[in-house]
């Protein structure tokens, strides 16, 4: 074993630099037996920093971890690299090949390589290049070869595990991304979890930045170039085992921090971009790298199958927008241009935060107005004919106080036709409710900000919610009722982010997202109404709801100044 040689850090191989790695205090005793250990196990060991005490006892742990991962048949092994290597390079000690085209834009940090190891990378990545054809970007691929580099016994094996990686095909379990595409799906997954796990920071960064994507799209950055090495390996120790899934919990983590140290600072005008790379550089100075993790761990994210299918919707949207190759990213991750945009309730920068907290598969498209009570009147049904066909949609509201607020709306109004004329709640776990003046408050469905209250507990298929539409309905029962959209309903029309399974609803009350009836329409249902505005468009009410757990959006009656409807564009 390569840690028998002589070395002042024995574990590491001869490509690091003895000057640059930590000095850790080996022990006899660390190696361990991790043989027999579960993934289970393992990943608990790996948390707690076990392997980090000791180089010798982290080479054995990735050797043992990485040949455990499920991946192609014919993924290559150590003997494919030293047949093409020598075919490519020959006795070559440097290569004077160009990088792959594929690495344009990649993260290329050195770490505690030395100049062999350095050169040892770049052709580890020109083998991969011409195996593997069908990578057309790939930005991290070469911070993940220069880690595996580090505790490699020799170049040839730390080929065959990055190939392991690359290649991984377990259920829903993803290392490296191979596309811009995919890449991209990435960043806006992370961009969604970012607006659905750090409101502040998000709201922090939507306002400081034009463009939000292209904050949120250098997140790997962070996470392999900006923070310290000694952080950077501890990260590399879970995501071995966890997969991407750990490294959007990091960065999330990461991002709370941020916005902690921003406002203790109280900093009224920043640069994100650069006060964020310079906060992960900083990062001794603000958690440890234990505690970063323990703060990762204890975010509730969604299970990695939902992630998938997350990554998958965005996928998706990113094709319907015409991406699939490299382009400058302001090309279609679109902003809401100060140019294009008019509305008579909101400004400009008002919209974009508004846009920002859209799932990031819609904010691709640019806002399009579809009904607006200064031109198309105080009508209801004007209102449906022309929202109808459209999904999702942005509702905007003006009382005669100037109070503004609104709603996200994820369903077409459409449906509300579906229940064989019944007035019945329709719509998903995506729709919000949100205030813009005089504050700018977002407020979710109840179950996405409070997990903990969706317990194991039956519901009655026939529980209903007394109807706005009578002058009694809401302080006591009444003859007209809303039904509540069964649970295989919301299923089969919820984004896969956020799937009814997940949520085993102690009161269906608390999923009443849209109605819409001849006599007005309703937004959040249950113990009251977030919005609910007449058929004539003039007069409404706010409450507390228990869909959205919100207080009242506005003043309690409210007469309507302005209404405005907004879909998005996409073609």
């Amino acid at each position: 074993m390569w840690e028998d040689e002589i070395s002042s850090h024995p574990g590491c191989s001869e490509f690091v630099d003895q000057k640059k790695i930590p000095k850790l205090h080996e022990q006899l005793n660390t190696r361990g037996d991790l043989l027999g250990k579960s993934t289970k196990e393992l990943k608990k060991l790996a948390r707690e920093g076990f392997w980090a005490r000791s180089h010798i006892l982290r080479a054995q742990a990735y050797q043992h971890i990485i040949q455990g991962i499920s991946c192609r048949l014919m993924t290559p092994d150590a003997q494919v690299y030293k047949d093409v290597a020598g075919k490519l390079f020959g006795n070559q000690s440097e290569t004077c090949d160009p990088l792959p085209e594929f690495l344009t834009g990649s993260i290329m940090p050195d770490y505690c390589l030395n100049v062999e190891g350095v050169t040892v990378v770049k052709k580890i990545l020109v083998c991969i290049s011409n195996l593997y054809p069908d990578i057309t970007y790939c930005p991290l691929l070469p911070a993940v070869t220069s880690l595996m580099l580090h505790y490699s016994r020799d170049d040839a094996q730390c080929f065959e595990n990055t190939c392991r990686l690359l290649y991984c095909n377990a259920p829903h379990t993803s290392y490296i991304d191979h596309s811009f595409l995919t890449h991209e799906a990435s960043c806006m997954t992370f961009g969604d979890l970012a607006n659905k796990h750090c409101p502040a920071a998000h709201r922090l960064i939507a306002s400081s930045s034009d463009n939000i994507f292209e904050v949120y799209s250098e997140w790997l950055v962070w996470l392999f170039n900006d923070l310290p090495f000694d952080y950077v390996i501890r990260i590399f120790d879970v995501y071995l085992l966890e997969g991407q899934k750990v490294l959007y919990r990091i960065a999330l983590a990461l991002l709370r921090q941020y916005q902690i140290s921003v406002d203790s600072k109280g900093l009224e005008e920043i640069d994100v971009k650069e006060s964020l790379q310079a906060f992960m550089c900083d990062i001794h100075n603000h958690m440890t790298a234990e505690k970063l993790l323990e703060k990762a761990f204890g975010i509730r994210l969604f299970s990695r199958k939902e992630i998938w299918l997350l990554q998958m919707a965005n996928k998706k949207a990113l094709m319907e927008k015409g991406v699939t190759m490299v382009q400058h990213r302001q090309l279609f991750h679109l902003t809401v241009n100060a140019q294009d945009f008019a509305s008579t309730i909101v400004s400009t920068q008002e919209m974009r935060i508004v846009w920002s907290w859209i799932p990031e598969r819609f904010s691709l498209f640019s806002p399009v107005l579809l009904f607006s009570t200064s031109e198309d009147g105080y009508s209801l049904q004007r209102f449906y004919s022309c929202c109808e066909g459209y999904e999702p949609t942005v509702l905007l509201l003006k009382t005669s106080l100037g109070e503004v607020c609104g709603a996200f709306l994820s369903s077409d109004w459409n449906e509300r036709k579906k229940n064989g004329g019944a007035s019945s709640f329709f719509g998903t776990g995506e729709c919000f409710v949100f205030t813009v003046c005089p504050e700018m408050e977002r407020y979710e469905w109840v179950f996405i900000k409070k997990p903990e209250q969706a317990k194991a507990m039956p519901c009655s298929p026939h529980q209903r919610s007394p109807s706005p539409f009578s002058s009694e309905g809401r302080t006591k029962a009444s003859k007209n009722h809303l039904t509540v959209p069964k649970l295989d309903i919301i299923k089969n029309r919820l984004s896969p982010f956020l799937a009814v399974r997940h949520f085993k609803l102690p009161s269906k009350t608390a999923s009443m997202f849209m109605c819409g009836t001849h006599e007005g329409i309703i937004i959040g249902g249950g113990g009251g109404q977030a919005l609910f505005i007449d058929a004539n468009l003039h007069h409404g009410r706010s409450e507390h709801c228990e869909t959205f757990d919100n207080p009242p959006l506005c003043q309690e009656d409210f007469q309507v100044q302005l209404l405005e409807i907004w879909g998005f564009q996409k073609s």
